[in-house]
């Protein structure tokens, strides 16, 4: 009887240590749960877009590359890398891969204004203003913010004699996933 009554005790003890898990995984489990097999995966561009929005451009270059594996090397794709070279200051990287960008695709505004945004930081004054025209005209005047970064591509164009010091005066400022606006610095 004592041990009967002994095994019953144990197995209840035993019982109510896997009480409230569900699945077997804690709520108190300070690791990441494993990989739903079962479960669909988010699109790489959505990842992508969400890590550039929380300022992780790194991450987003990864989630963009996993992108291109089922989109192929969209001009999407391409952008994207692009666009979070430019947030990390890897401005030739991004140049190169905007440029590409737009010979897959003329006819997106936000390619062409951080393409413009690009050549700004570089100091490709008149080139950035032909560029910020070409994406004001394909966005048919809709954008503030290309609109905005033409008008300072122009200004500063006009403004030979522009002094190196004022050139600290003038910052990126990221509008939505993908898009800059050069903002003056109050």
């Amino acid at each position: 009887m004592k041990r009967t009554s002994a095994i019953v005790f144990l197995t209840l003890a035993l019982a109510g240590c896997t009480a409230g898990q569900g699945d077997g995984v804690s709520r108190d489990n300070p690791y990441a749960p494993g990989v739903a097999q079962s479960g669909d995966a988010v699109d790489g561009m959505v990842v992508g877009h969400r890590l550039m929005d929380a300022g992780e451009y790194e991450l987003a270059i990864d989630a963009y590359s996993r992108a291109a594996l089922t989109h192929g090397m969209s001009a999407e794709v391409i952008a994207g890398i692009g666009s979070a070279n430019l947030a990390l200051g890897r401005l030739g990287t991004a140049e190169r891969l905007l440029r590409d960008a737009i010979d897959k695709d003329e006819e997106s505004p936000e390619v062409w204004n951080n393409l413009g945004v690009v050549l700004m930081e570089q100091g490709k004054t008149a080139e950035a203003a032909q560029v910020f025209r070409r994406a004001y005209a394909i966005d048919n005047g809709q954008s503030d913010s290309i609109r905005d970064n033409l008008r300072l591509a122009l200004a500063k164009s006009e403004n030979s004699d522009y002094a190196e010091r004022n050139e600290q005066d003038y910052k990126l400022v990221r509008r939505g996933s993908s898009d800059y606006l050069i903002r003056k610095i109050p």
